[in-house]
């Protein structure tokens, strides 16, 4: 597991970097932690004369073309960004594409094919017949990968996003590259959880509920969860999480990390449940430096899949 710290300054020198070299993201402190388990990072001092990040090319996402693609017997709608090697974005509970943030949108694209696209019964996409679960969700976006002429991309998920990744890295692993689980989980039955749960059996019971919502508020409630399955994902993960999210809190993230071997665990300081609308230039930064990178974590020799050291 790679434990990344941030303080939100510039750049940052490690003497615990393994590779002993200047990492240009804003903000970061890389430690590595190559034996399962390890949760704890050394707070390092921001380097003098760090150059500052570059801007980028600004993204509307109102004034881009809505587009319309047939998955699962439903039509989807999406937007697309950018150039390069495909990136899908999956939003999280009661967002639409029109919620996302365009500053993190421009980040990616700047780098990468952006596609970002609303559920099914959310937005400009259709409802479709199926019950509401987070695999049927994880199936839509395997097959709007698919319809969208690519056999694989890329994924950064939040929140339910990153549920609906999980599911997507493991029943569709042939169409996952990179894994980025932004507040994430592994059950919304943990009692780290209780407070979205709450609310969530609360939403769901609620005629004035929108349906799409309510859909998408029943599919979490009935998720399983992946807590057992978490080490058959044999793709590189990057977990964000801000240390002071109350929604999906940070200790939920750092067991995650331990139960999949190569994961990378950033925590964002001060920052609250889906961080990059408070910061999306450090969310953005950090998520182009993990795609970049053609680096994986490996554990230590010994080391079993699964061997965090903590319990569900």
């Amino acid at each position: 597991m790679l434990i990344i710290d941030h303080i939100r300054l510039g750049y940052i020198k490690s003497p615990w970097c393994a590779m002993n070299r200047f990492l240009p993201v804003l903000a970061i402190l890389i430690s590595l932690c190559l034996a399962a388990g390890c949760t704890n990072a050394p707070v390092a001092q921001p380097v003098p004369g760090a150059p500052a990040v570059q801007s980028v090319p600004a993204v509307s996402i109102s004034a881009t073309p809505v587009q319309y693609v047939d998955v699962n017997g439903l039509r989807l709608a999406y937007r697309e960004f950018g150039s390069g090697e495909p990136l899908l974005v999956i939003v999280g509970f009661g967002v639409t594409m029109e919620q996302a943030n365009e500053t993190a949108i421009a980040i990616f694209a700047s780098k990468y094919h952006v596609y970002l696209y609303d559920h099914r019964g959310m937005g400009q996409s259709g409802a479709g017949t199926g019950t509401p679960s987070i695999s049927l969700y994880a199936d839509d976006a395997a097959g709007l990968m698919h319809a969208l002429g690519h056999d694989s991309m890329h994924v950064y998920g939040t929140s339910m996003g990153s549920f609906i990744a999980q599911e997507l890295a493991l029943s569709h692993p042939e169409r996952v590259r990179r894994i980025i689980l932004d507040s994430g989980s592994y059950s919304i039955q943990v009692p780290e959880m209780r407070y979205l749960k709450n609310y969530l059996e609360s939403y769901a019971v609620d005629p004035a509920s929108p349906r799409g919502q309510r859909d998408e508020a029943l599919a979490i409630l009935a998720w399983n969860g992946t807590w057992d399955r978490l080490p058959a994902i044999n793709k590189d993960v990057l977990l964000v999480v801000g240390t002071d999210d109350t929604i999906t809190p940070d200790i939920l993230s750092v067991r995650m990390a331990g139960q999949i071997n190569s994961s990378w665990l950033v925590r964002f300081r001060g920052l609250p449940h889906a961080g990059g609308g408070v910061a999306p230039a450090e969310y953005g930064r950090t998520a182009l430096l993990f795609l970049g990178t053609g680096e994986s974590v490996v554990p230590a020799p010994g080391v079993p899949a699964g061997a965090s050291g903590v319990s569900p």
